[in-house]
């Protein structure tokens, strides 16, 4: 027999997250805090294709319960920006299957799947660059980022910085890169806020990290 009740609950508790993320004005969920990990949930409103439940799965997810297929199969799936983001920074950076993605994503044809791949090596530029190429990322940068689409460049341009700002001994040919380069110069920059131009981001929190 049908478990009816349980049904319902599960439509009235859906419901009510997805009421509460579509009220936040600022993207992210008001009772995030208070929302508990449900795997069979966060499957089952992801399998909507709505923006507003992908996002809700995305927080009440348990990101090592997903296979390496799985996970890929998703990003593939998530085309809007906010969703492929979190997708990244909130799941996949928190799964076993972080580094063979990021190789994988990073050499696809498509831009935004390959984005996702150069968002993945930022991370580990900054955080784990043991095994890295650090100069071959740069020739790939300095060989590509000024004609990637959007996505794309934007994400190569965070490797370039972070190479930059972590990496003493390529921070001359980063800032060279940039330079050169010009992507985001004229990116529109709220005042007291870090430009995403990467010579700008470089300069800023180096000298920052020799203020602390």
């Amino acid at each position: 027999m049908r478990d009816r009740g349980g049904g319902r609950r599960r439509g009235r508790q859906t419901a009510r997250l997805l009421g509460c993320h579509r009220r936040s004005t600022s993207g992210r969920l008001t009772d995030t805090k208070r929302l508990k990990t449900q795997q069979e949930l966060a499957r089952e409103l992801w399998a909507t294709n709505d923006t507003a439940a992908r996002l809700v799965a995305l927080l009440i997810c348990q990101p090592i319960a997903f296979e390496r297929d799985e996970l890929d199969a998703m990003l593939r799936e998530a085309r809007a920006p906010k969703v492929h983001d979190w997708l990244v920074n909130y799941v996949v950076k928190k799964s076993p299957h972080t580094e063979d993605l990021r190789v994988a994503w990073k050499a696809d044809p498509d831009p935004v799947v390959a984005s996702a791949g150069w968002a993945l090596t930022s991370e580990r530029v900054a955080k784990k660059p043991a095994g890295l190429d650090l100069p071959d990322l740069l020739d790939t940068i300095e060989a590509q980022m000024k004609d990637a689409p959007d996505r794309l460049q934007w994400a190569m341009n965070h490797t370039l910085a972070f190479i930059g700002i972590e990496h003493a001994e390529l921070r001359a040919r980063a800032l060279d890169i940039g330079e050169r380069l010009e992507v985001l110069k004229d990116y529109p920059t709220p005042p007291n806020c870090t430009s995403p131009f990467a010579p700008a981001w470089i300069n800023e929190m180096v000298s920052r990290q020799a203020r602390a």
